[in-house]
């Protein structure tokens, strides 16, 4: 899981009319527009030398928007690929070239070329960085057949791994889908939701309960407002690693619990 830097909380007016209380959050920069595209890639089981551009573009656009929404800091990385990734997506839209090719001309280039073999080279060094991570935990959890510190019948639990950023947008992102669908959308409010209450709240529910599902954070009938302050405390909550976000395998439901 990334880390999180916060800046002062500030106070910004929603669409609704409401005003909700934010924090500036910044994004680790080892997680930048690469991951997201790789995390696109993957949640949809999508041949990564076959990029459907267009999609892929759609999707990381509404990413960057829930960012901006959110006030997440965010690379100047970010808005590159976004131009990069809506470049090739008007190269794959255009007509083909009508005029006739000549029999020793080379053959047009795939506009994705560039784009595909950045994202193959990144994901080899990030597949190594998993590889190695993972020889480390097992060696952390591996202990000589006279090691008194770890208990003999210790049960042994399937490792839970944190969860990306990206993983957290996406749950957020269905969390106001389904809000969307009980009409809470677009509800005007005058009361104001503060992220510091919605933080106690989170924390007052891990005091009474070993875990939270991330989904049961946002109640049936919460609206745009309340969703929003609650995401945001939550993010500051494992900035401060207060709290930690884990899933049992990629793409998993994703579960709270404290730290």
């Amino acid at each position: 899981m990334q880390n999180y830097s916060s800046g002062d909380s500030t106070r910004s007016q929603n669409e609704d009319g409401a005003s909700v209380e934010s924090c500036n959050v910044e994004l680790d920069t080892f997680e930048g527009p690469l991951d997201l595209l790789l995390y696109l890639v993957r949640k949809d089981e999508i041949d990564i030398y076959d990029i459907p551009v267009a999609r892929i573009t759609d999707q990381y656009l509404r990413y960057l928007e829930m960012m901006r929404m959110l006030n997440l800091n965010f690379a100047g990385e970010f808005l590159a690929m976004a131009a990069t990734l809506l470049y090739i997506k008007s190269r794959t839209l255009l007509p083909p070239d009508e005029t006739t090719e000549e029999e020793d001309e080379e053959p047009i280039e795939d506009p994705r070329a560039e784009l595909v073999r950045q994202l193959v080279e990144y994901k080899q060094f990030k597949d190594v960085a998993d590889e190695l991570q993972e020889m480390e935990a097992h060696q952390h959890s591996t202990f000589r057949r006279h090691d008194v510190s770890v208990p003999l019948f210790e049960t042994i639990q399937r490792p839970l791994s944190d969860v990306s950023i990206f993983d957290l947008l996406g749950a957020f992102s269905q969390a106001l889908e389904r809000a969307a669908k009980e009409g809470k959308i677009h509800e005007v409010s005058d009361e104001e939701v503060s992220v510091a209450d919605q933080i106690e709240m989170i924390l007052d529910r891990l005091r009474k309960e070993k875990e939270i599902l991330f989904r049961s954070l946002f109640g049936k009938g919460a609206g745009r407002i309340a969703i929003v302050a609650t995401f945001l405390a939550l993010l500051e909550l494992i900035r401060a690693r207060r709290v930690a976000a884990v899933q049992e395998e990629p793409f998993a439901e994703i579960r709270i619990l404290s730290r």
